[in-house]
């Protein structure tokens, strides 16, 4: 690990933050952090810094939601020319009360994962990439189903009664909250990480031989930023049933460890979704083997879908040629 280089996004607060400071620990060379202002991701460079008393750390404005933001992040690392060994795709939203749109029109739960493909894309066509790089995309235990409050769409009927069996055009729907989509926070959320799991296994296939992607549920950790913003059902019931329970929540950096720990998984579990045990919320995680998970149809429509959105597909390099 003391020759390695990772790159982190969102980590000016929570488990962003916390896996930072893992990462250092862990005797990385290089942690690049990230977030939407350049001052703010200065100031949690710094802190980190004076926190774990290395100097491991380098601030990289990224603004997942901008697709200029991440054509110049790019820009910037294309300039270091330095490739990364983990990239760790942290960055996450839980919906609110109202619905809202980022500027090109993505429901706000869904915007990360545009941002994280358009980055991801870009890092691989630029060869910044090490030749075993790992990637981890957040999860969460929603995608899994059987979480209470929480509930995905079905988008193979979704499909069948909106979209003429279409399921690419019903995935962007859900990504644009479109026409037919009812607006229902947990329920987007859950969407949204259904989605990522999705676009997990597609990019497993698209990778070159050598690296792997997986997607990591954290577990609970309702002492982040992210499940203050969270609805009220969730705040003022989920939450407080989980920090009475036990094994039902943990800490930032008990849940960030799950990042580190895929970090070393192999090319054999590519694509695979890691969380935890069906009825658990913290603890040991592992592969999910829920069938809809596995449904390759889907895991198409939800790659199309995202290039569709993003306008950046991998067989297509000119797509990235500001970076290039």
């Amino acid at each position: 690990m003391e020759h390695s280089i990772a790159l982190v996004t969102g980590t000016t607060s929570g488990l962003g933050y916390a896996a930072a400071r893992l990462l250092s620990a862990a005797g990385y060379r290089q942690v690049m952090v990230t977030g939407r202002s350049l001052a703010r991701v200065q100031e949690t460079a710094t802190q980190l810094a004076a926190e774990t008393k290395t100097q491991v750390f380098t601030p990289l404005e990224l603004d997942l939601d901008a697709p200029t933001s991440v054509q110049s992040a790019l820009a910037e690392l294309v300039r270091l020319g330095q490739q990364i060994d983990f990239l760790l795709l942290n960055a996450g939203m839980v919906p609110g009360k109202q619905r809202v749109l980022t500027a090109a029109g993505v429901e706000a739960s869904q915007a990360p994962l545009i941002g994280h493909h358009e980055l991801t894309v870009g890092l691989l066509r630029a060869n910044l990439l090490s030749p075993t790089a790992r990637i981890v995309i957040a999860g969460a235990e929603p995608a899994r189903g059987g979480v209470p409050m929480f509930s995905y769409t079905d988008v193979p009927a979704f499909a069948a009664k909106y979209h003429q069996g279409d399921r690419t055009a019903a995935v962007e729907a859900l990504i644009r909250n479109g026409p037919n989509v009812k607006y229902v926070p947990n329920n987007s959320y859950a969407d949204a990480k259904l989605i990522v799991a999705w676009w997990t296994a597609a990019l497993a296939r698209r990778l070159p031989s050598g690296m792997a992607v997986y997607a990591v549920s954290p577990g609970a950790a309702t002492a982040t930023n992210v499940s203050r913003r969270a609805g009220l059902a969730v705040k003022y019931l989920f939450v407080p049933i989980a920090n009475l329970l036990p094994g039902m929540n943990q800490t930032p950096e008990t849940a960030a460890r799950r990042y580190l720990q895929a970090s070393e998984f192999g090319t054999d579990v590519s694509g695979q979704f890691f969380a935890s045990a069906q009825g658990k919320f913290s603890g040991p995680m592992e592969a999910q083997r829920h069938p809809h998970l596995h449904d390759r149809a889907s895991q198409e429509a939800a790659w199309q879908a995202v290039v569709s959105v993003s306008g950046v597909d991998l067989s297509h390099p000119a797509s990235l040629s500001a970076v290039s």
